[in-house]
């Protein structure tokens, strides 16, 4: 069957300017143009609109998905398998706070007695099951599985207290971060307060610190794009600015 954009956009739910938008950028063109001018989708298109719109169910940005989508390695079972299993941590992740937020009614109601740390749980679980999504193979695979596990127990076992610190501290490190990359000087004062604001955050996760493994992770924000982009959000070059922080902060480099 063959499609309009305004048939394709009522069809997926989307408007006709997202459909016309996808073609602009190159993310999903047309089987044709025909006599009329007007665009016509094929199968093969709506197969690979049902995949964009997997991709932004998951928060992933348009030129990640673009770069995805066209690549000539890209396999479409495997990569259902993926939405699959993606969407299932979600399930799992939302099933969580919905049974927080009926304790705590049932809390306010006088029904059961809640603990501090109960109200918090699925909150810490959904930090641990988001990371692990995002970053889980590569942190594995350079800390080794005793390490990681470690980290994600002593997340979940924070207090409140500790928990709100360490997301006020994750704060303060991007506010002092961003104000130093101003300055252009990774070796100047406020660089190294970032960089030593940055070894207390990780203080509240990692079993013990070392600059090795500082320096290290500081050349992964710039070695995986997933981390830079997080890092380089409101300006290009935060991410290695960190990173060059970080190797003068521990007097080394890429770890050595």
């Amino acid at each position: 069957m063959e499609y309009t954009v305004q048939k394709l956009a009522q069809l997926a739910g989307v408007t006709g300017r997202t459909i016309r938008y996808y073609d602009e950028i190159g993310l999903l063109k047309p089987a044709r143009i025909n006599s009329s001018g007007y665009r016509i989708y094929g199968q093969a298109e709506v197969d690979k609109l049902q995949q964009i719109l997997f991709y932004r169910e998951l928060e992933v940005d348009l030129e990640q998905i673009r770069e995805i989508v066209t690549s000539p390695t890209f396999n479409e079972v495997k990569t259902l398998k993926e939405h699959r299993d993606k969407l299932l941590t979600k399930q799992k992740q939302l099933e969580a706070l919905i049974a927080t937020v009926e304790k705590t009614l049932a809390a306010k109601e006088g029904r059961i007695t809640m603990s501090d740390r109960e109200k918090f749980e699925a909150f810490k679980q959904t930090l641990v099951d988001e990371n692990e999504r995002k970053y889980g193979e590569e942190i594995r695979a350079k800390y080794g599985e005793e390490a990681v596990e470690h980290s994600n127990a002593k997340l979940k076992g924070m207090t409140q207290e500790q928990y709100a610190e360490m997301e006020r501290l994750g704060e303060e490190v991007l506010d002092v971060l961003h104000e130093a990359f101003l300055t252009g000087d990774p070796a100047g004062e406020l660089a190294q307060q970032a960089a030593d604001l940055h070894r207390q955050w990780l203080g509240f996760t990692w079993a013990s610190y070392s600059k090795e493994a500082h320096a290290g992770l500081a050349q992964m924000y710039v070695d995986d794009e997933r981390f830079t982009a997080f890092y380089d959000k409101k300006q290009p070059g935060v991410a290695a600015f960190l990173r060059d922080a970080i190797h003068i902060y521990t007097g080394l480099k890429n770890g050595n």
